[in-house]
């Protein structure tokens, strides 16, 4: 009776051990996507703004029109920066007003850098994680 027993014993704890480490696993792979704030792209458009087209005029008088898509950590950042609009727009307007074509040609990613950082200076609620250009024209 006591090797059936034995051997009953060993299979339950088998058992739990083979469920506790597919548990573990789970848990270790759901986490890591969450921890490295991996979204979906739903998640992603659900929580950015698609600003209105923004016409201004270059340091040496060129002009441009330009759209971006300015993308939030939540939905209550998301709100935020609709209100802060004129605020936004004033950003931009004011980083443009400062670069000459060339600039404006090679420099991209430097005015999307720096509209996110100026854009965070002012976000009480969130942030903002990522700016893109979505549309320029340089007349």
């Amino acid at each position: 009776m006591k090797p059936k027993l034995f051997k009953t014993m060993m299979i339950i704890l088998s058992t739990i051990t083979v469920l506790g480490v597919v548990a573990l696993i789970l848990v270790i792979n759901l986490s890591d996507s969450e921890a490295s704030g991996e979204r979906s792209i739903d998640e992603v458009r659900d929580s950015s703004l698609l600003t209105e087209e923004i016409t201004t005029d270059l340091e040496n008088g060129d002009y441009v029109r330009i759209k971006f898509r300015i993308v939030t950590d939540s939905k209550g950042a998301l709100e935020e920066l609709q209100k802060r609009d004129f605020q936004m727009q004033n950003i931009i307007i004011k980083e443009l007003a400062t670069m000459d074509t060339k600039a404006f040609k090679s420099g991209l990613s430097d005015l999307e850098e720096t509209v996110k950082l100026k854009l965070n200076q002012l976000m009480t609620e969130g942030k903002v994680t990522e700016v893109y250009t979505v549309e320029k024209v340089l007349q």
